[in-house]
């Protein structure tokens, strides 16, 4: 509701002039008694002058009053004279609270303009509502690490970076997505385990299959790992790739691949934040736990995962984990990875776990990591 503008405010000089007219002095000798000279006493009468805080003290001392009166009278009369429009700050404010504006703009999700009405227009067609006050409609779960609620809300950030996969995707011609094709093609996935440079060739393999699979940088903040919707009988996976870590990328990819398989996110988007590579899923919806052990399982089998760690722990020597790795044709950073969440020793063998990003985001539909797609709005 908007503050009501007073008819008119009078300059502390007239409430001063009354206050000498009241007590029969004049201007002269107000100014004597005050110690000040006489032009600050008939410049403040005049309207030429504010008042100041040793002003207003030494009003208050001379007429019994308190200083904040003559604050208050000084700063409600030249609030009064301000004619500035500030709905586009009120307007701009708005949208900034609902919206990261300033983070899209800079991923260049919105194209800057200076003009307040044509930024509100793209982030209404970005989030797919027709006014600011209406709450953009993307049905949801979150399974977050140690929670398993699907009430949670979206944080704007989230939210912003959920429209973006979901553009993006939109965009992408793919076949008809065939479950029985994308269980077929685990095997061929399995065979990309061993060797980093394998990992461009995922994203193709994904798109035989019918899967758009899309890689949108995270937001700061956002702390999302991935996500699985659909579009129409149209399966999209989205990562963040925000851990640069091969046993990451494998897990949070597997772990999506088998919420695609169990038609999970069709009704609503299954936004996966702060996966975790181990077995830490009490308290999790059912499906995600599903998707967990199956991805756990896809980077090492874990009865050999756990067998290897009776028989070679507390110490475990990089030979061990190579030759273990080499056994089983994968590479030594999904061991190490594996190895760290089952001991909490997160100090082992973190060289092993060699970047990734480059090689995925290479291939893949990317926005991100120095890669930039048109805005699509």
């Amino acid at each position: 509701m908007e503050a009501r503008r007073p008819a008119e405010v009078f300059h502390p000089g007239e409430y001063l002039l009354d206050e000498l007219d009241t007590r029969g002095w004049t201007q002269t000798e107000f100014a004597e008694i005050i110690g000040r000279p006489f032009r600050l006493v008939n410049e403040i009468i005049n309207g030429k002058r504010g008042i100041t805080p040793s002003t207003a003290r030494e009003f208050s001392a001379a007429l019994g009053t308190s200083a904040e009166l003559w604050m208050n009278l000084d700063t409600a009369y030249h609030l009064w004279k301000t004619t500035e429009d500030v709905s586009p700050i009120v307007h701009r404010a708005k949208m900034r609270s609902k919206f990261p504006v300033r983070d899209m703009l800079l991923r260049n999700w919105l194209e800057h303009s200076e003009d307040t009405e044509v930024i509100e227009s793209q982030l209404l067609r970005y989030f797919e509502v027709r006014t600011l006050d209406e709450t953009p409609h993307f049905a949801h779960a979150i399974a977050a690490k140690r929670s398993a609620s699907d009430t949670e809300e979206l944080t704007p950030i989230q939210l912003a970076w959920l429209y973006r996969v979901k553009h993006i995707a939109e965009t992408m011609k793919v076949p008809h997505y065939s479950q029985k094709r994308c269980k077929a093609a685990l095997e061929q996935l399995r065979s990309y385990r061993e060797y980093p440079e394998d990992l461009r060739h995922v994203p193709e393999l994904l798109e035989r299959v019918g899967i758009r699979f899309v890689v949108v940088g995270p937001l700061p903040s956002s702390k999302i790992d991935g996500v699985c919707l659909w579009l129409n009988e149209s399966p999209v996976i989205g990562m963040t790739l925000r851990f640069d870590r091969i046993d990451n990328f494998w897990f949070v990819l597997r772990h999506e691949v088998e919420h695609v398989l169990n038609g999970d996110g069709k009704d609503i988007a299954i936004l996966d934040s702060d996966l975790i590579v181990g077995e830490e899923d009490e308290g999790l919806p059912q499906r995600e736990r599903v998707a967990n052990s199956a991805a756990a399982e896809f980077c090492v089998p874990q009865s050999e995962m756990d067998d290897f760690i009776a028989r070679k722990g507390p110490r475990y020597s990089r030979k061990d984990v190579v030759n273990f790795a080499r056994r089983l044709n994968v590479h030594p950073g999904l061991v190490a990875g594996q190895l760290q969440w089952k001991t909490k020793r997160f100090d082992l063998f973190r060289s092993m776990l060699v970047p990734i990003r480059n090689e995925v985001t290479s291939i893949a539909m990317t926005d991100g990591y120095g890669h930039f797609l048109p805005t699509l709005i």
